[in-house]
């Protein structure tokens, strides 16, 4: 199961980091796109990137310490959970141009909640 585990804790934390790091430091196309098309502040939109990178931080410790990887994917599950409600409330997931985008953080969301039952199991 601890193998399991590590490669689902490593491929989220890379995802984490990847898309966590342009949100930190408010570069590219995706921050400006959560400000302009979900009316997210700077601040608001940093403080998610800085969430998402520190879950990966603590996905890659976690496969050393399993609690604090456990804790680190739950915390990822309820980021990409709020990501859902934010891309429902915007209308992407009716909008076609939108739609494919949006179903990012679903399955995501259950890659991660994979990973916090995977990790408790390998304890």
């Amino acid at each position: 199961m601890y193998i399991a585990a590590a490669i689902l804790s490593v491929i989220l934390a890379l995802v984490s980091l990847a898309a966590g790091a342009p949100k930190a430091l408010l570069k590219g196309d995706v921050p400006a796109g959560l400000q302009s098309h979900m009316g997210l502040s700077a601040g608001f939109v940093r403080f998610i990137g800085l969430a998402e990178v520190a879950a990966a931080v603590g996905l890659v410790i976690g496969l050393f310490w399993q609690p604090l990887g456990i804790a680190a994917a739950a915390g990822m599950t309820v980021t990409l959970i709020g990501a859902v409600v934010f891309h429902a409330k915007a209308g992407d997931y009716a909008n076609p141009e939108t739609k494919g985008n949006a179903m990012a953080p679903i399955v995501l969301a259950l890659v991660s909640a994979a990973t916090v039952v995977t990790l408790f199991l390998a304890m």
